[in-house]
């Protein structure tokens, strides 16, 4: 039985295998599939007879497939093992000796081991001595390192900022995620431990948006940490004991899923005011506690839920102890959410005309001077994913009346045109600067060409008043917008975190695209102008000081995703103004922050053409030469846990169109590569400013996508009624079908690693180290610790003691990294998914912590939580 059994699977096996190896054949790909299923059938069939020679058949097989794997990709484990494992196994399945004894003819003595058998141990022991080799090789690695002296450079902090704080999300406006604390080390760094865990009491559930993530950034200000959730409701730590002050609940009214792509908050802005600081003439006079100046009413009613319901609002979460729960604050920010606006259906349904009329949501002006009571000195700015920006007392969690109004807060729904709650909102932290906050916004992804505006605006510090708005598809109107006028729909927006240069007065933001994303036939001058780049405005006025596009006709969502890093870098023995900024398509551009001229060099490259009816590609691409950019894909670097399902991707391979970077989508289906997750996404990079060291975690999965032709403007293509209406592109000549290039097994299709820490040199361009990074052991159905190198969203902090920390990665660790040669020296486990950038900063009782936040992330399917944990060296 046992001699029958195996035998069949050969069989099978090799038929299965001959099958798909033709099919593979006929598209113009390898024809080792059709040998090896012919080989597989034949020695089953030998073997199902008794022949012995069915093991000798066998071992060459054997043979011939390690022969192949190693022409195809080198000493390489992980491509190795699916084309060698399977059949090895069945190797020594063979040389059992229930079969071996069964190779005699019927009626005559069992055989023993002879020559064929032999040979066939010979063959399995050959390819287990290759396997066990590839597992110590490294072929995908860059192992270098910094040299000793660069890491002992002074260590200069910034000005304004004290040390021992983070006081902005990438702990100043300059971005750099670098703190000047030196107690870490990667000498100490493994006798870190857990000094407190918080949790917050709020995790996503069935009824929130796919897309729920805690992805916020801890800041340190004045012995004080603040957080947000993906439900903008902010709260207050003791950086030492992890105990709640208080916690602002902004009493979020959501609308439906189908309207709502993203909830999350990457993080508050800290604005710390003085007598001295306040502008002449329009003085903030500090009064007595708990009372307020008289302001005029805020800017309107935001828009509810459809109807007027509250779809969605929350249960404020239990208090802990210790706790002060700021019901003033949560009732004067539930006022302005209680009116609903009219809906054009079209977004919403795809029901309606795509033009249906919405009243505008006015903009109330603010009254000329405003007062602040001494709780609101120092003040957090809350932006929320139902589109209001909402000042509270850093020190009380209160609302902080003035800005705006009474309610203290900026309804960003104002000129707005196409209102429908749900597809704009702000998720990450405004930039403040001296005078203005300055506010970009999220619009959702591919739903409709009658999107609202992605229009930048600045606000008075202090009143809230406008002071200019930039519209990137009005670029030169940057005068606050007139009463009953909306901002042009469909505008590219500004959805990350800027940065902002005080002594330049200039703020960077990464841009995004207009809908939809795939196709670009109908956009106009402006929008082709501002369209993924690096745009650096005027803090005073709005007026465009430079842009520097990164993607030129970008129909592959390669908008702009990360905060640029401000650092000045010493080139060529003369001090330059740098900004260092990463990209999806793997690209680290590093300009002049003054002039937008690159300062390490940037060419254009010939791309692919031959863009879907009615578009076109741009003819080149800027390529930097600091790049993570993978090589193309070639039916060699298809993977799969199996032969079966690796022979399934390298078919998909020839079906779908590639031909390398920035390959056109299709109606046949395309392999953008790499996809849209990114090499780079949010999280960014970090930069040591003394030792002008960039770390970063380069990111490698590719995503397939077919953009399908629409019969009309309305009707739902890719997805069923009452789902969000994500990817059809209402409006638009095509729908989209989208998603990672994945096996049947729900795996990548092509091989790993998937993902890398590394280190450059930003005064030459060079990539000094690049090292594999994660487990599969959260992503696979077994809990195996491969170190195979993971996918991971969310970004790494640098720190004068030269350690480098990361959380982002899909399995749920929090990494300690050697700065100087980019090696782990240090994990801990985290509860949940650890999608955040983590911050560090000085508690009051002298030590250095660390602090993580484990919430998961509802599009990369990691698991939920809601857990802030710090780590700190032993006392």
């Amino acid at each position: 039985m046992y001699r029958i059994l195996i035998s069949a699977v050969l069989v099978l096996l090799g038929i299965v295998l001959a099958a798909g190896g033709v099919w593979l054949a006929t598209l113009g790909g390898s024809l080792f599939y059709v040998l090896l299923g012919v080989l597989l059938a034949f020695s089953g069939a030998l073997l199902m007879a008794r022949r012995a020679i069915g093991l000798g058949l066998y071992a060459a097989t054997i043979l011939l497939t390690l022969a192949w794997g190693l022409w195809e990709v080198g000493f390489d484990w992980w491509a190795l093992a699916p084309r060698g494992s399977l059949v090895l196994v069945l190797g020594v399945l063979l040389l059992l000796p229930p079969m071996v004894r069964a190779m005699h003819a019927p009626g005559r003595p069992r055989a023993g081991y002879g020559v064929h058998s032999i040979a066939l141990a010979a063959a399995v022991a050959a390819a287990a001595a290759v396997g066990v080799y590839s597992m110590f090789q490294e072929p995908h690695e860059i192992s270098g390192a910094f040299p000793e002296d660069r890491m002992s450079v002074d260590n200069s902090v910034d000005a304004d900022v004290p040390p021992g704080e983070w006081v902005a999300y990438g702990r100043t406006s300059h971005g750099r995620r670098y703190s000047p604390l030196d107690q870490i080390t990667p000498e100490n760094v493994a006798d870190l431990e857990v000094a407190w865990t918080y949790q917050t009491g709020e995790l996503r559930d069935e009824n929130d948006p796919e897309e729920t993530t805690y992805e916020v950034t801890p800041l340190m200000v004045d012995d004080t940490v603040y957080i947000c959730t993906p439900f903008s409701t902010v709260i207050a730590l003791d950086p030492v004991t992890g105990q709640e002050k208080w916690r602002f609940d902004p009493q979020l009214r959501q609308p439906p899923t189908q309207t709502t792509q993203h909830m999350t908050c990457r993080g508050v802005s800290y604005h710390e005011a003085s007598p001295e600081d306040l502008p002449a003439g329009n003085p903030a006079a500090a009064v007595p506690a708990g009372t307020a100046g008289a302001t005029a009413p805020g800017e309107g009613e935001a828009p509810a839920a459809p109807g007027g319901q509250e779809a969605g609002a929350r249960e404020p979460a239990a208090p802990q102890a210790g706790q002060q729960q700021t019901g003033t604050a949560a009732e004067s920010a539930a006022e302005v959410t209680t009116q609903a606006a009219p809906v054009p259906e079209n977004i919403v349904t795809g029901q309606a005309e795509p033009n249906a009329p919405v009243p505008i949501v006015e903009r109330e002006e603010p009254p000329a001077t405003v007062t602040l009571s001494p709780e609101c000195m120092n003040r957090l700015f809350v932006p929320t994913s139902d589109g209001r920006l909402i000042t509270i007392s850093a020190q009380t969690g209160e609302v902080c009346p003035g800005f705006g109004g009474e309610d203290g807060t900026i309804n960003l729904w104002a000129n707005m045109p196409n209102v429908t709650p749900g597809s704009f909102y702000s998720t990450s932290p405004p930039v403040v600067t001296e005078t203005v906050v300055i506010v970009g916004g999220a619009v959702n992804d591919n739903s409709a060409t009658t999107s609202p505006s992605g229009v930048i605006r600045a606000y008075d510090v202090y009143t809230g008043a406008l002071v200019w708005n930039f519209d990137s598809k009005n670029p030169e109107a940057t005068e606050p917008i007139a009463p009953g006028e909306t901002y042009s729909q469909n505008a590219p927006n500004s959805w990350s975190v800027a940065s902002y240069d005080p002594e330049l007065g200039l703020v960077y933001l990464p841009m995004g695209n207009e809908s939809p994303d795939q196709f670009g036939g109908n956009r106009g001058e402006n929008t082709e102008r501002f369209s993924s780049s690096i745009l650096a405005l005027r803090a005073d006025s709005g007026e465009v000081a430079w842009v520097f596009q990164t993607v030129h006709h970008d129909i592959w969502d390669y908008d702009m995703p990360a905060q640029p890093s401000l650092v000045d870098l010493t080139i060529d023995g003369r001090p330059v103004p740098a900004l260092v900024v990463p990209t999806k398509q793997g690209d680290i551009f590093v300009l002049n922050r003054a002039t937008g001229e690159p300062v390490l060099p940037v060419e254009e490259q010939r791309v692919p053409q031959g863009a879907v009816e009615g578009d076109f590609t741009a003819p080149t691409q800027p390529r930097s030469a600091v790049s993570f950019r993978p090589e193309p894909l070639t039916e060699a670097d298809m993977w799969g846990a199996t032969l079966i399902d690796q022979l399934y991707c390298r078919i998909r391979f020839h079906q779908l169109r590639y031909e390398g970077a920035f390959t056109p989508p299709s109606t046949q289906g395309t392999i953008v590569y790499p996809g849209n997750f990114g090499t780079f996404n949010w999280g960014a990079v970090a930069v040591d400013p003394n030792r002008d060291i960039m770390f970063g975690m380069p990111v490698y999965l590719a995503f397939e996508v077919r953009l399908i032709p629409r019969q009309d403007e309305l009707s739902r293509v890719v997805t069923e009624e009452g789902e969000p209406v994500f990817n059809e592109n209402l409006g638009a000549p095509y729908a989209a079908e989208m998603g990672p290039f994945y096996s049947p097994l729900n795996l990548p299709c092509q091989q790993p690693p998937w993902g890398y820490v590394a280190g450059v040199d930003l005064t030459t361009g060079e990539t000094v180290y690049k090292r594999v990074n994660g487990t599969v052991r959260d992503l696979a159905p077994i809990p195996l610790p491969f170190e195979m190198g993971v996918p991971g969203i969310g970004g790494p902090i640098v720190t004068a003691g030269g350690v480098a920390f990361l959380s982002g990665t899909l399995d749920y660790y929090v990494r300690g990294y050697d700065l100087r040669t980019g090696e782990e020296v240090w994990r801990a486990r985290l509860p949940a998914g650890g999608q955040a950038t983590p911050s560090t900063y000085l508690g009051s009782d002298g030590r250095q912590y660390l602090v993580v936040v484990a919430g998961g992330h509802g599009s990369t399917g990691t698991k939920a939580g809601d857990s802030i944990i710090a780590y700190a060296l032993p006392k």
